[in-house]
């Protein structure tokens, strides 16, 4: 098959539901030559049921970013599909309620939703390692805009500002393996995380206004799944350490 993923192998993590951000990375990257891993927590047969609805079947490894184990073993089970990636997608993030308040949220809360939603893109990556090593390639996360204080979002949006900034210490540590990170900072999307912020509405009335240039759809996560594949193309060689904003302009207007 032909495309800009052609012959490359591409790990995708998060795919929750069938319009998950993630799930639609794994789709396009398919129907753009990638041969696509997936991972998942918990109810593995769910996500099993998700990954038959993508073009080609894709096999599902279990893997909880904050258990050690899976970490550890993560290169060997993924060596049974695959002899090497090309790229990894970080798409994994959680924050207990009381991240969502920042004058109340406690350490607990507060240390869960750095340790899953910004940590792990470090953890994941270098379990992925000796894989990635082979021939280079590149991890894309997935941010919500950290530059600014969001309603609502509170700790996780702390927890963003982590991950943009580890995605670009990874930048510079992997460099020399000829591994890029790089983050696709995208709009709200009407999800299953998104049940999970109190106050959703009044955030997403931000991009419903009027203040997206190019409009945004609160249903359709496609925009940002494209951007995510352009970034583990070979489109972009020399670049790293980079924020790129689906948004519909958003994060570049004034008050």
């Amino acid at each position: 098959m032909s495309g800009i993923l052609a012959g490359k192998r591409i790990l995708v993590t998060g795919v929750v539901t069938d319009a998950s951000i993630a799930f639609h990375v794994a789709r396009i990257a398919q129907e753009e030559g990638a041969e696509v891993l997936l991972t998942g927590f918990g109810r593995l047969s769910l996500i099993e049921r998700f990954a038959a609805k993508l073009p080609k079947p894709a096999p599902v490894i279990e893997l909880d970013v904050t258990d050690q184990d899976h970490l550890a073993t993560l290169a060997e089970r993924l060596g049974a599909h695959a002899d090497g990636l090309d790229g990894v997608v970080h798409s994994i993030a959680f924050g207990p309620q009381g991240a969502f308040s920042f004058l109340d949220g406690t350490w607990d809360d507060v240390s869960t939703a750095v340790h899953v939603s910004a940590y792990s893109l470090k953890s994941l990556t270098t379990a992925c390692l000796p894989l990635l090593k082979q021939r280079g390639g590149s991890v894309v996360g997935l941010t919500f805009d950290a530059a600014v204080a969001w309603p609502h979002y509170d700790w996780m949006g702390v927890a963003k500002a982590a991950l943009e900034s580890t995605s670009r210490y990874l930048a510079r540590d992997l460099g020399e393996f000829g591994i890029r990170s790089n983050l696709v900072a995208a709009g709200p999307l009407r999800s299953m995380a998104a049940k999970s912020i109190p106050g959703f509405g009044e955030l997403a009335d931000v991009w419903t206004t009027g203040r997206a240039p190019a409009g945004w759809d609160l249903t359709d996560p496609e925009p940002a799944a494209r951007g995510v594949v352009a970034l583990l193309s070979d489109f972009f060689p020399r670049t790293t350490g980079e924020i790129v904003h689906v948004d519909g302009g958003v994060h570049m207007m004034g008050a």
